[in-house]
């Protein structure tokens, strides 16, 4: 994958601007004994002088990574209550002092009580703590208005990507002939293709309409359908719900990152009998997104709907070989019942989320304003999710260059804006797009001046790279 590339080249920046900083830091310090400057502060005057010398060869002195959907990774701060939750999980003993809020101590007390042990260090049931996904099973139900929701359908699982790949592995038989097929929307993250891949199956792809905010229409499904006629046979829709990298769309219905949550399970069941009770479902959760953002933690959830006892038993063995490490199932506890009103912990939790979304509603009103004031770029409203996905129209030299260079065309833009701004995007190329189109995708998940930081840095860049090829 071309993203390696970069994430290879983005390496190689961050240890030569250490070793600039390294040998500029050195430097100052000889030139402050030499001088026998007994006041700090002319230390810092020199340390300043250097960096800003004619010797440093980066316009930037750190790169911005933002290639990632990892919020905490951006600069996002993580949630007192999650952290500290954590915290005396693994260290009952600060529970003893008064640093710690009631409802911190109950919420661990209770949670290290379901523990074998009474520890987090102990292993689990191969599905998960049962009283967390009891948590997990009333979440749901609260989430989908009644609609019942069973806990013996529900697994908490290593990551959702994790839980993905291995539902693909009952869904797929690598000896069927023709080969077994699932349809993947345009743009996926790659991830998912290269599981699909491995496991001998073909990704068959229904093109999301990027004029019309990333639409799913049903012609274009059912074109999908028709194209896979004698190559495979398709036995699965995959859906992202946010869209990764884009927002998904489908009719007049939006899954609004922080406005509307459409569940599908409960789409299902509106449909009503026969299909409400016979169309299979698996839902896929994560604790990696949204406010929770813990990446690190690995761990999410699945729930599988209206599946047949003989293959719940079998799934059931294949997760049995690898269980969420129990730290991760503390996490997704508190995911699913966060501080209520009239805890102890609730008044800095909302400020905390709400600082979150605002954060995220000034980064989507500051991306498309700046972005659209391009004239070679197009951004869809950003509606959902935790990225941006625009369209950069790149001019036949720069294209021409890349192919060049053994690159494609978005890729060889992200690899110079990050040369010369020092700031990390993945290309469009690694999520599938419409042929000859090119995008750029990143995470706008991030405190607001580095949103800022990174806009200005892609403005000066871009404006000099059109200039280069026009």
């Amino acid at each position: 994958m071309e993203y390696f590339v970069l994430f290879r080249r983005t390496n190689q920046i961050k240890e030569e601007l250490r070793q600039v900083k390294r040998r500029h830091y050195t430097i100052a310090i000889r030139e402050w004994k030499k001088k026998k400057f007994k006041n700090i502060h002319c230390l810092s005057v020199l340390i300043f002088l250097c960096l800003n010398s004619q010797g440093v060869r980066k316009s930037y002195r750190e790169v911005i990574d933002v290639s990632w959907g990892d919020p905490h990774r951006a600069g996002v701060k993580p949630l007192s209550f999650v952290r500290q939750v954590l915290a005396a999980c693994l260290y009952p003993q600060l529970m003893d002092g008064d640093k710690l809020m009631v409802d911190v101590k109950q919420r661990a007390q209770r949670l290290l009580k379901t523990c074998a042990g009474g520890s987090v260090g102990s292993y689990s049931d191969a599905a998960g703590i049962p009283q967390i996904i009891q948590s997990v099973s009333e979440y749901i139900l609260r989430r989908d208005g009644g609609i019942p929701c069973h806990p013996e359908n529900i697994y908490i699982t290593p990551g959702s990507q994790w839980a993905l790949t291995n539902i693909l592995k009952v869904l797929v038989n690598s000896e069927a002939s023709p080969r077994t097929g699932v349809l993947i929307p345009v743009p996926c993250h790659s991830t998912t293709i290269v599981s699909l891949t491995a496991l001998g199956a073909v990704a068959v792809p229904y093109y999301l309409s990027e004029e019309r905010g990333w639409a799913l229409e049903v012609e274009t499904l059912q074109q999908a359908l028709d194209s896979a006629k004698g190559v495979c046979n398709p036995v699965a829709l995959y859906i992202i719900n946010p869209g990764n990298p884009v927002m998904f769309k489908a009719g007049n219905r939006r899954s609004f990152f922080f406005y509307e949550f459409v569940s599908y399970k409960r789409a299902l069941a509106e449909i009503g009998a026969p299909l409400s009770d016979t169309v299979e479902l698996a839902s896929f959760h994560t604790a990696s997104k949204g406010l929770m953002g813990e990446c690190g933690l690995r761990t999410g959830y699945v729930e599988l709907v209206n599946l047949d006892p003989a293959v719940m038993k079998y799934i059931n063995n294949l997760f049995s070989t690898n269980s969420c490490p129990v730290l991760g199932q503390v996490a997704l506890d508190v995911m699913v019942n966060p501080p209520q009103p009239g805890d102890p912990s609730y008044p800095l939790y909302l400020k905390e989320t709400q600082h979150i979304r605002a954060s995220l509603a000034e980064n989507v009103r500051r991306v498309e304003e700046v972005i659209n004031s391009f004239p070679s770029f197009s951004c869809q409203s950003l509606e959902g999710g935790a990225f941006a996905f625009p369209r950069v129209f790149l001019p036949p030299k720069a294209i021409e260059k890349a192919k060049e260079a053994g690159l494609q065309p978005d890729t060889f833009y992200c690899m110079r804006l990050l040369e010369e701004a020092g700031v990390l995007f993945s290309p469009g190329t690694e999520y599938g797009q419409m042929e000859g189109t090119y995008h750029i995708s990143f995470c706008i998940m991030t405190p607001t001046d580095t949103m800022e930081e990174i806009l200005k840095r892609l403005s000066t860049f871009h404006k000099q790279f059109m200039r280069e090829f026009a």
